[in-house]
């Protein structure tokens, strides 16, 4: 089995001479052994195929990029492989690159052949050629485009996702042209010749010096949405990015992979977020609704600190709510929540009609008649408390999220920060913990600040790395506090900016109550934060809000 990464490589004249191509695009455990070879800021792809590389004996690679070249590089200085080759790809179609391209074909073949010691097959190569390929769907359908996706992420996609989503980057979107019947009587030049241009005719790559043909990914008339991964490490991704938001209206969800395996939470609530947000899919498993009497529904929202819950009646009336610590399982924080409202309400838990749960613990809720994901709920909920609210910035324990809404409420945009604590409540209750300090002195102390500390990391380690040398060199509490309350805000404004976020701003969440952090973020936008009596509550109040409607179905 002959490896490799990309559209481009001449797979078919691995079977021409023998071989069999396999392509490298699982994701690795880790990154030990690439790491221990080369730099740690190397692009994540890059890692991970020296550590997939590194165990293949034939490897094939195309100079598509520095860090591929980098790959290569390394590879041939470890001495891994029986078989390494490195091709020389032109970044454009054109009859020069085309005879530039026939050349290195040539060479590769004459490698490859003395390699395996066999001789070219003509009847193999254009039997490879003509293998049929995958259309593209004639029904709705999602598309993966950037960065190439590993199998056990385009997995996790199709499970999640309630369109079905096709594979368009480039190792998934592989469409060689047949070639003509008058090829069974060309000669190995002429083949090449012909083969070096279909290889460059291929919907192009976006390193190729004219990406125009892609459009043809992104104009298909079933095309319903667009999930674009990114790869850490890697800019080629971010102006693609940038580049394909201001060319289609198809709504797009980035996310950002780094080729080794990752749990499904950290990506479920922004898939769910996107079909709900293209009206694909509004509660998952639909609203079981009880017919009584009681005209009772609840929302809950199970977070990483706290999980919050709403009761509303029929005429949307707020009759019962509970914050309680989430704890270390969601179930328990639910139970406790639910526990809470029915003492209120003076009822069994059989008595309320249904129960939408929304938040990280939403499907770990067994008394739940059905879950959204918080970004939906949070705008149904801000929308109910504040009609003109077109931005919510929402800081809870454990993600900071924007939202972007329409004049309805709907959901135009979303942007989530959940890969780390960094800017959280989370992040917050940990640099009190160093400072010996309770949530509600923090929130206190940081208005009385007196010198304009800046706090350079939004790393919660390094942070808090920072804050121990601040203490040692004297500086008060309420100074550092300050200078924590400027990184928050100054990290949730650019959210916002990525967001396109704009007034009128509301504040849901935990860090809401923070009246430091508050003051800093309506600094920074320039305009006024709505903050309702209990900011904790807006995703539940939002859940509830779909269980009184779901009634009315």
């Amino acid at each position: 089995m002959t490896g490799y990464t990309c559209k481009y490589t001449p797979i078919e004249l691995f079977r021409a001479y023998g071989g069999e191509g396999v392509l490298l695009d699982e994701e690795a455990p880790d990154f030990q052994l690439a790491e221990s070879w080369t730099h740690t800021n190397l692009c994540s792809h890059a890692k991970a195929l020296l550590e997939l590389g590194s165990s293949a004996e034939e490897l094939v690679l195309t100079d598509c990029c520095d860090a591929i070249r980098r790959v290569h590089d390394v590879l041939d200085t470890q001495k891994k492989q029986r078989f390494l080759y490195l091709l020389d790809l032109p970044h454009e179609e054109s009859d020069c690159a085309r005879a530039r391209f026939k050349s290195a074909l040539t060479a590769f073949a004459a490698e490859y052949g003395a390699f395996r010691g066999t001789e070219f097959s003509r009847d193999a190569f254009l039997a490879a050629c003509r293998e049929q390929r995958e259309p593209l769907p004639q029904e709705p359908f999602l598309a993966v485009l950037g960065a190439r996706v590993s199998p056990p992420l385009l997995e996790l996609l199709q499970a999640q996702l309630p369109l079905p989503v096709v594979n368009l980057t480039c190792s998934g979107n592989r469409n060689l042209e047949a070639p003509p019947l008058e090829a069974e009587h060309w000669d190995f030049d002429e083949l090449m010749d012909w083969y070096a241009g279909a290889l460059l005719r291929m919907t192009p790559c976006m390193r190729m010096n004219d990406v125009t043909a892609r459009r043809a990914l992104t104009e298909h008339p079933h095309l319903k949405g667009i999930i674009y991964n990114a790869v850490k490490f890697c800019d080629y991704y971010g102006f693609d990015y940038a580049a394909l938001k201001k060319q289609t209206a198809i709504p797009i969800l980035k996310i950002e992979s780094d080729y080794t395996p990752q749990p499904a939470g950290q990506l479920s609530t922004r898939l769910e977020a996107f079909a709900e947000s293209l009206g694909l899919e509004a509660v998952k498993g639909g609203i079981t609704v009880k017919h009584s009497e009681n005209g009772l529904f609840a929302g809950i929202d199970s977070g990483s600190t706290t999980t919050n819950m709403v009761v509303l009646d029929r005429d949307k009336k707020v009759v019962a709510s509970a914050i309680v610590r989430t704890g270390a399982k969601a179930q328990n924080g639910a139970k406790a929540a639910l526990d809470a409202v029915c003492a209120q309400l003076g009822i069994a838990p059989e008595a309320l009609d249904a129960i939408i749960a929304t938040g990280y613990g939403r499907s770990n809720i067994p008394f739940a008649t059905g879950t959204m994901t918080e970004i939906t709920c949070h705008a149904k909920g801000a929308h109910f408390l504040y009609p003109q609210v077109r931005t919510v910035v929402d800081i809870g324990g454990q993600d900071s999220k924007v939202i972007c809404l329409d004049e309805n409420g709907a959901v135009k945009n979303f942007v989530m920060n959940d890969k780390c604590a960094a800017g959280t409540g989370r992040f917050l209750e940990m640099m009190a913990r160093t400072l010996e300090l309770d949530m509600e002195q923090m929130s206190r102390q940081g208005l009385t600040w007196k010198k304009d500390l800046t706090i350079s990391s939004m790393c919660t380690v390094f942070a808090e790395s920072e804050v121990i040398s601040l203490i040692a060199d004297n500086h008060t509490d309420s100074d550092i506090i300050h200078g924590l309350n400027k990184a928050i805000a100054s990290k949730t404004a650019s959210m916002v900016t990525r967001a396109g976020g704009m007034a009128p701003y509301m504040m849901t969440g935990g860090v809401a109550r923070n009246k430091g952090v508050v003051g800093q973020l309506e600094e920074r936008l320039g305009a006024g934060l709505y903050i309702a009596k209990d900011p904790d509550l807006c995703g539940a109040l939002g859940a509830a809000l779909f269980a009184v409607e779901g009634s009315e179905e």
